[in-house]
């Protein structure tokens, strides 16, 4: 291939996102200046957080901007380095965007450019062992910090970040809840991830359901939606419990602000804590948490899941399968095999 495929932000979002949110164009294949690596990208990662991207505020990083290729996490191989740290053929982890080359500096960028550790697949390094997997690592125990015998609720739970969670929480011995959209996610939660319950806020009544499984209220409640969840969770929290706001993905797509939670006062009264956090500020440990997770899986404690979708041209709309519940587990995209 001699052209540069790339996506590029057209249009700033309103409601649900899709491929007229992007441009297809094609483009030369960038030149490598010294100390910069050229990499060619296998595997797309897509996560809540990019339509927050999109949007034309202040956030953790700076928007994409109209015309720009749209940012992504990636696997990659490296095809030209002039940096004596990588070499060609390399596979590695880096920020290498909706395109096919991408030329990538050591040390710059959201998560900068790491190779993959031997025995380690690009779909593990892109989900249990990527920001995901961290996620879920970090939000849980650094500010869930679940003690055996509490119950944890997850919502989200069958995405790529609230599964892992929740067989964390199985680790450290805690009664485990999970909320999730139909049939399917909710029998996955329970027979493969190993969840004690599952609430299908699709088909059942959320308050009610947190009332019947969690008989004595919850400890922790890891929740990556928001909206009228995170509404009908505050109604059942013991005494000291923690709230960790990992995101909101009811309201992403929202073309008018929702209405918050009527019942925050409900922490008061129970001397809750509800608190955010964003990942990029443990990458500087971020070995700890792959030590864990690969701990994990190799004994089979913990089951990831990866929802792989495939082709070039179906990168916007693989993107809006989070927005719409169609995934199970991490989503990645293939566009390339290594050479």
């Amino acid at each position: 291939m001699t052209l540069n495929r790339q996506w590029l932000l057209a249009a700033r979002p309103s409601g649900m996102i899709g491929p007229k949110n992007f441009k297809y164009v094609e483009t030369s294949i960038p030149k490598v200046a010294n100390g910069e690596v050229l990499v060619k990208n296998l595997f797309l990662s897509f996560d809540p957080t990019q339509r927050n991207w999109m949007v034309d505020k202040p956030g953790y990083l700076p928007p994409v901007e109209l015309g720009e290729v749209m940012r992504a996490g990636s696997v990659s191989q490296v095809i030209e380095s002039q940096h004596s740290d990588f070499a060609i053929g390399e596979l590695v982890q880096t920020t290498g965007c909706w395109q096919d080359y991408a030329v990538v500096v050591p040390g710059q960028g959201p998560t900068g450019i790491n190779k993959l550790p031997p025995g380690v697949s690009p779909e593990m390094m892109l989900s249990i062992l990527g920001i995901t997997g961290m996620t879920a690592y970090f939000g849980l125990m650094e500010h869930g910090q679940p003690k055996a015998g509490e119950t944890v609720l997850v919502s989200g739970a069958a995405g790529a970040t609230g599964s892992v969670v929740g067989q964390i929480a199985k680790l450290k011995g805690c009664r485990v809840v999970g909320i999730a959209g139909g049939p399917d996610k909710c029998a996955w939660l329970k027979d493969v991830a190993g969840f004690d319950a599952v609430i299908d806020y699709k088909n059942e009544n959320v308050s009610e359901q947190i009332a019947i499984h969690c008989p004595d209220k919850w400890d922790v409640f890891f929740d990556n939606v928001s909206g009228p969840i995170l509404e009908a969770a505050l109604e059942h929290l013991n005494l000291h419990s923690r709230v960790v706001m990992c995101g909101g993905i009811s309201n992403y797509n929202n073309i008018e602000p929702a209405a918050g939670p009527n019942n925050l006062s409900n922490l008061v009264t129970n001397r809750g804590r509800m608190q955010g956090f964003i990942i990029l500020d443990y990458l500087p440990r971020a070995m700890e948490a792959i030590e864990a997770l690969m701990g994990w899986v190799a004994s089979g404690d913990i089951i990831y899941q990866v929802d792989m979708q495939e082709g070039f041209e179906n990168i916007p709309r693989t993107l809006q399968r989070l927005y719409t519940g169609k995934n199970l587990g991490k989503q990645l995209l293939k566009i390339a095999d290594p050479i």
